[in-house]
């Protein structure tokens, strides 16, 4: 493979910024990075100029359900493609695809099929754009129903460790997060098994007390699902689970930055509190994302999209049609200092499965998943591990 050179005015890490940069790939990875001339170019290679571009690491969504029509719990190769396309035009390079709530036979079903095309991608080398599925995320069954959203009241389940182990096998060693409602009979004990499975522990989609949700962080839980949706909500005398996630160092909250599942004051009462290193963009899409207004599935049941927003029958919010690079700028917008909304959708979410050496980072040894930004923060150019790379705008 034709190594390639990337020369651009700015480039971010996430973690610093390089001016007057130059980026060397080899083999869809970085093999040299810095300012230009620190950096020596190889013979006979594809220059690319990005002088009057921002190059900046490829996004991760740890929390996505579809995109371009699909569903992640259709599970078949065409609808995993479409949605990785999808999201890839925008900027996300890897992604967690994320289930619904379903009856356990459907579930295992998705998980077979979502498991074996990552396992078939993991042996061959990408050859168009399109974003890496490193993983899946449970989110469901085990949640309550007092704060099940528009997940299917008739499939949610006690948390059970039999079920669990049946799902995780049919993952087979793709399963990076599992949500969860805490205070739901014999969860402590799921938490111990995910734990011993290498899971991540997400809170979600509960009716937890403070205490119940300090008991699953002190068991293992270091996640929180899309803060302030599908939660208890906060009081002064008891805070509830939002009190337990605020506070706590050690976990991680999501944020849907859309600007229809959050308040803006929400917010940024979410970063003064986590800060930028505990925040975690996701876009909690559904099939409809990158589509027009219509009918759409999530999981085995129909949303309707109406100017952008997602809600199901009851009227009730049903996941998103937010792109990462959106969520970026209504986060800058919001007056988070760009390198701090920039780690929110790159190396915080990949810290937090484990891969942030190779994911949401630009650095010696890391794939090759960068985007490149114009002034405007609006996407120019995405390349996935060495693939792409069109500059526009």
């Amino acid at each position: 493979m034709t190594p390639i050179v990337i020369r651009t005015d700015r480039l971010f890490t996430p973690f610093e910024e390089i001016q007057d940069a130059i980026l060397v790939i080899r083999g869809g990875k970085i093999s040299a990075m810095g300012r230009r001339g620190e950096v020596d170019t190889p013979r006979g290679i594809r220059e690319i100029n990005a002088r009057e571009k921002i190059v900046v690491p490829g996004f991760v969504d740890l929390h996505i359900h579809g995109a371009g029509g699909h569903d992640v719990m259709e599970g078949t190769t065409d609808a995993l493609e479409a949605i990785a396309a999808t999201v890839a035009i925008h900027g996300t390079t890897s992604i967690v695809a994320t289930t619904v709530t379903a009856s356990e036979i459907e579930t295992c079903a998705s998980v077979k099929g979502i498991a074996t095309h990552i396992l078939r991608s993991w042996e061959s080398a990408p050859r168009e754009l399109s974003a890496e599925i490193l993983g899946i995320h449970f989110e469901g069954p085990f949640i309550s129903a007092a704060r099940r959203g528009v997940h299917p009241s008739k499939w949610i389940a006690t948390p059970s460790s039999e079920i669990f182990e049946e799902i995780l096998k049919k993952a087979r060693g793709t399963a990076q997060i599992i949500t969860l409602a805490p205070e739901l009979p014999g969860a402590l004990d799921l938490i111990a098994d995910a734990r011993r499975a290498g899971l991540v522990i997400s809170l979600g989609h509960t009716d937890a007390t403070y205490e119940q949700a300090m008991a699953a962080i002190e068991a293992g839980a270091t996640h929180a699902a899309h803060v302030y949706n599908a939660m208890r909500p906060f009081s002064h005398r008891e805070t509830g689970v939002l009190g337990a996630v605020l506070t706590s160092p050690k976990v991680s909250a999501e944020l849907i930055a859309d600007g229809v599942h959050v308040d803006e004051a929400a917010m940024r009462i979410l970063v003064e509190m986590k800060t930028p290193e505990r925040v975690i963009l996701v876009s909690d899409g559904i099939s409809a994302t990158g589509m027009p207004d219509g009918r759409y599935q999530l999981g085995k049941f129909e949303v309707k999209v109406s100017k952008g927003v997602a809600r199901n029958a009851e009227g009730k919010l049903a996941g998103s049609t937010l792109t990462l690079d959106r969520a970026l700028r209504n986060m800058v917008a919001l007056g988070v200092p760009f390198p701090s909304a920039l780690r929110m959708i790159t190396a915080n979410p990949a810290r937090q499965i484990g891969l942030a050496a190779r994911k949401g980072i630009l650095a010696v040894g890391a794939d090759a998943d960068l985007v490149l930004l114009n002034d405007k923060l609006e996407v120019s150019g995405v390349m996935t591990k060495g693939v792409g790379l069109n500059l526009t705008n």
